[in-house]
């Protein structure tokens, strides 16, 4: 689907104003494709609707330079949708799921996503965190504040959980998670098949996950990137949801640099559903090619 569709069809599924910003609630989906021999899952959450007014992207830009490169893209200038989406991992020994989503308390789709992919969340052996932000982990419980992947071990880096518990904000979710929670060292196999690779700048101890089979590989970036537009065209540019915007800045342009010269698929859970693609570079930037179905 062309760019324009795909953008055209998100705002058309937030079901409001386009200048609404927060998260919207969406239907789940579940996508399914393989890396190697591995069965992998695109999980939807929910959409997360950002206007274009400067506040996250283009804060030293304005509204005006981000307007034309979404216009040149062919999207709608006045609000940005990402995606807020997971990913499971069929692994022998291990069901893996990569980030949780927002969660079920601000209308979250994750479970019923779960129900789509024929899934018990029962069965999630392992839950993989790229970052500690609310769109990351808010999926870790349940409305009630359970465990909304009771038997599953909860893994991020060791700067990560350092990060999400100095924050008084989660305090309730690091109580309730602590004794399920082991730490890793950047570039840590985490489980078989699945190695951390280390992005920070997002924060502290952001982290991607590369799943190898044979000689398939994966990497979800989680947000080394946010717009399939924005954030391509123009990595340079500073984007407030970076806890450490130079360094942020740094790591997208060497990351997306190493995307488009070795052609390695990449799921990104802020692009349009179902995430998956490559990064392809043009001019000065790059553009976001989603994966055939």
């Amino acid at each position: 689907m062309p760019v324009k569709s795909i953008f055209a069809a998100a705002l058309a599924l937030l079901g409001a104003s386009s200048a609404l910003a927060g998260p919207v609630p969406i239907g789940p989906a579940a996508t399914a494709f393989k890396v190697g021999s591995i069965r992998v899952v695109a999980l939807r959450d929910m959409i997360n609707a950002v206007p274009n007014d400067a506040s996250v992207f283009g804060p030293q830009v304005g509204v005006p330079a981000v307007s034309a490169v979404l216009r040149q893209a062919g999207a709608p200038t006045d609000t940005l949708p990402l995606g807020v989406d997971a990913l499971l991992v069929e692994l022998p020994g291990h069901t893996v799921l990569i980030d949780t989503g927002l969660g079920p308390k601000v209308g979250g789709a994750l479970p019923r996503s779960f129900a789509a992919a024929g899934v018990d969340p029962a069965k999630v052996t392992d839950v993989l965190i790229t970052h500690s932000h609310g769109d990351h982990v808010g999926g870790l419980l349940t409305a009630d504040g359970g465990l909304a992947f009771p038997n599953a071990t909860i893994r991020m880096a060791a700067a990560e959980w350092a990060f999400l518990k100095s924050k008084p904000d989660n305090a309730a979710l690091a109580a309730a998670i602590t004794p399920k929670v082991q730490t890793f060292t950047p570039g840590a196999a985490v489980v078989p098949g699945i190695r951390a690779i280390p992005l920070p700048g997002h924060t502290p101890g952001h982290s991607g996950y590369e799943i190898v089979s044979g000689k398939e590989r994966l990497l979800d970036i989680g947000d080394s990137a946010h717009s399939a537009i924005v954030s391509l065209a123009k990595p340079e540019w500073v984007i407030a949801y970076d806890t450490d915007a130079k360094q942020g800045v740094i790591r997208r342009e060497a990351t997306l640099a190493q995307l488009a010269a070795s052609h390695e698929r990449v799921f990104s859970p802020h692009f349009p559903f179902p995430g998956v693609g490559q990064i392809v570079k043009r001019g000065t930037g790059y553009v976001w090619q989603p994966a055939r179905r």
